[in-house]
């Protein structure tokens, strides 16, 4: 047998490359969200507090919480933790590389039942630069770990804390009033972002009703999908068989048309309706990780977005069983769709957005005003509804008999030879 040798990464080096794994702020704390849901929460509070090079973040649970070799473990790049289908983690690394990308300094603070006392460690970037090894600081008896145990709410529970907010306070000048109002303005982005991403904890429709509270503004899911409006279409449910190795299992895709902005119940819900990124751009699929949603907006590749389908959505959700065919990332913010997956949802995402461009060119088309007094007009064969009507009619039948890319090849050699013809069909 070859000898072995040691060649463990050096602590400095990569824990500086794991802090650039591709988070926001939105995403590492929903990461840290993740956790808590996890552990069996039904409340998260989250505060961010300036306070100059001070400044802080806090996320606070009341879930299991955990006893000193499980916060251990907890604190290990790359956790020795089994996980379990359902389960929101993955790779062991998103509580730490969650928290570093956004700090120098992560503080865990636990307790695992009301007769334990709490335990704390801290991961701390300075420290590591300076001794280049895989440390955890034991800061259990610390002040500034005890007053962050006061937080728990509850028999049990944990606190994660984000101190030196290098990425969030700016470089220059972090007392001032440029960096209380970059920190400030936090909180919004952050709202909306955990509105939409656990939509289905906050409204109960994964099953647990969750409490997410941030700097004291309970949070209200946000449903992309409009089902609490009247006017709100539900095409049919698709479900698709996807194997990945020896994996099997089944992905659901459903599809919803929401109303134009005169079916809105208000002006309110529509706006309110276009989501954080607005219509265009929140157009499209919404893929959901066991409940999570992991990714949003655009067609995966299956067409590109357009302003006549802004009003199209389609949820897509998989289980976690499926991980490896989907490919999620760290920060569990993108994922690819497996390429037979994306062949059998061209049809239904195609008619979906048939039925949105249709939707869009009726709702804008300017009515004419007719005389009362005057005679109606009869419908001709060949005018412009006719044309629009036989133009839908080829894009629909075209879609449900899995021919719409010769349709589209067949109506771009239209526009470019015929134009007339294809303003009269609505293929311009």
């Amino acid at each position: 047998m070859p000898n072995r040798l040691s060649v463990a990464p050096s602590a400095r080096r990569l824990t500086n490359s794991l802090r650039d794994i591709g988070y926001s702020f939105e995403s590492a704390v929903a990461d840290l969200v993740d956790n808590s849901v996890a552990a069996g929460a039904d409340q998260v509070v989250i505060d961010i507090h300036f306070a100059g090079r001070g400044s802080y973040l806090t996320i606070a649970d009341n879930g299991a919480g955990m006893h000193e070799d499980q916060i251990n473990e907890a604190m290990r790049f790359g956790s020795r933790r089994e996980y379990e289908d359902g389960d929101l983690g993955r790779y062991g690394l998103g509580l730490k590389t969650a928290s570093l990308s956004q700090c120098r300094r992560l503080e865990v603070v636990s307790r695992g039942n009301r007769l334990s006392s709490p335990v704390a460690r801290a991961i701390d970037l300075d420290f590591i630069q300076t001794v280049d090894d895989w440390v955890t600081l034991d800061i259990s008896e610390e002040p500034e770990a005890l007053e962050s145990a006061s937080l728990i709410n509850g028999d049990r529970g944990s606190v994660v804390v984000w101190r030196k907010l290098d990425r969030l306070l700016p470089a220059k000048s972090p007392e001032g009033g440029w960096a209380r109002r970059r920190i400030e303005g936090l909180a919004p982005k952050l709202e909306a972002h955990l509105s939409m991403v656990f939509h289905r904890f906050l409204s109960g429709e994964a099953g647990k009703r969750i409490s997410i509270i941030v700097n004291g503004v309970g949070l209200d899911a946000w449903d992309p999908f409009g089902r609490d409006e009247a006017a709100t279409e539900t095409l049919d449910v698709d479900e698709f068989e996807i194997e990945h190795g020896d994996v099997s299992d089944t992905v659901t895709l459903r599809r919803y048309l929401l109303p134009s902005r005169e079916e809105f119940s208000s002006r309110e819900a529509f706006e309110a309706a276009s989501g954080p990124e607005k219509w265009n751009r929140q157009q499209g699929l919404y893929i959901y990780r066991a409940n999570r949603l992991v990714q949003w907006g655009g067609w995966a590749g299956i067409r590109t977005i357009d302003e006549h389908t802004k009003s199209a959505r389609a949820s897509l959700d998989f289980g976690t069983t499926l991980d490896e065919a989907f490919n999620i990332n760290v920060a569990k913010m993108r994922v690819n769709l497996p390429g037979q997956l994306r062949k059998m949802m061209s049809r239904p995402v195609n008619e979906l957005c048939i039925a949105a461009d249709a939707a869009y060119r009726r709702n804008n088309q300017q009515a004419p005003k007719e005389d009362a007094a005057a005679p109606k007009k009869s419908f001709v064969l060949g005018g412009d509804e006719s044309g629009a009507a036989i133009g839908l009619a080829l894009r629909t039948a075209a879609a449900r008999t899995g021919n719409f890319a010769a349709l589209e090849a067949i109506s771009t050699l239209i526009k470019d030879e015929m134009p007339d013809l294809a303003r009269h069909l609505g293929f311009d």
